[in-house]
């Protein structure tokens, strides 16, 4: 039986643990050649160590499957470049750029330092911008060749940064960004025979275990539906061939759960054919609100 994706090339950033991990032996079991790339650094951003990405292209060899590590900071210009060529140089092409790397710097808003902000930002908005950037332009300078390309770029928000949470005012815009960043890309990208599509993951990670009551907590038996492999059959799937016709698009997915994630709709409006005085605005602006549809709320997400 074919595999769903035999023969394609696969980048996976952040792929030394947690949800980075499982994509890396998903791509490998469905038959990609696998670029595990990870600094091995603390949650925080601190440290390095080429462990954790050995370890998972070790595991990935031993299963039969072919992957290399790389250790490049994706946020840095030269290192995304190095990523994709390596990808390039191994195995003679990129078909898919995964990009999951990412750290924490938790703070109120008040407490916040500039280095906090700055480190956040750079790794999960720069970093997916850098190696985006060098996946987009390996792929156009292939099909403005008259090359065929079946490009796929599969990038990580979070619900922080689609509903919003205090505390994580850096890594919420970061991940705020990526969606709109991905809805753009899409767009640019089409003509060259590339999707961008991002997914919004809920699971237990080194990331994440400290956020909620009993988050490192596996249960002894049953479906763990917090078990970050749970991720990787979506992201798999539109790194194959087969999701040609999705992009642009923002999946939440957390056990056995998939939403589409829809973004800013235009509600309740109201016009006039003169310019607004701002001493008549309350009343409107307040009826505005009152027939807008209500969100659901951060602390409710993942419970259906």
């Amino acid at each position: 039986m074919a595999k769903l994706c035999g023969g394609r090339v696969a980048v996976v950033t952040g792929a030394g643990r947690g949800i980075g991990r499982g994509h890396a032996l998903e791509f490998a079991r469905q038959g990609a050649k696998v670029v595990v790339n990870d600094l091995g650094g603390f949650t925080d951003g601190r440290g390095s160590s080429g462990a954790p990405a050995e370890e998972v292209v070790a595991e990935i060899r031993d299963a039969g499957g072919e992957a290399i590590a790389n250790f490049d900071d994706v946020a840095d210009w030269k290192g995304a470049e190095n990523l994709i060529q390596s990808a390039v140089d191994h195995f003679g092409g990129i078909d898919v750029l995964v990009n999951n790397a990412g750290i924490l710097r938790d703070r109120m808003l008040f407490n916040m330092t500039e280095e906090e902000w700055d480190s956040v930002i750079r790794v999960h908005l720069k970093g997916t911008f850098c190696t985006s950037r060098m996946a987009a332009a390996h792929w156009r300078e292939l099909s403005k060749g008259g090359r065929s390309v079946a490009g796929r770029i599969i990038n990580t928000s979070s619900v922080s940064g689609l509903f919003g949470n205090p505390g994580q005012s850096n890594y919420g815009a970061a991940k705020a960004g990526i969606a709109a960043f991905t809805i753009i890309a899409a767009r640019e990208l089409e003509r060259y025979g590339v999707t961008v599509n991002a997914v919004s993951p809920g699971a237990r990670t080194r990331m994440t275990e400290n956020l909620r009551p009993g988050g490192a907590d596996v249960p002894e038996e049953g479906f763990d539906a917090r078990s970050p492999e749970n991720v990787a059959p979506v992201v798999v799937w539109l790194g194959s061939l087969e999701s040609s016709d999705v992009t642009g698009q923002v999946f939440e997915v957390m056990g056995g759960r998939i939403c589409l994630n829809q973004g800013w709709t235009r509600g309740p409006r109201v016009k006039q054919d003169e310019r607004w005085d701002p001493n008549d605005l309350g009343p409107v602006i307040h009826d505005l609100l009152s027939r807008r549809e209500q969100a659901e709320p951060m602390s409710s997400r993942g419970r259906d």
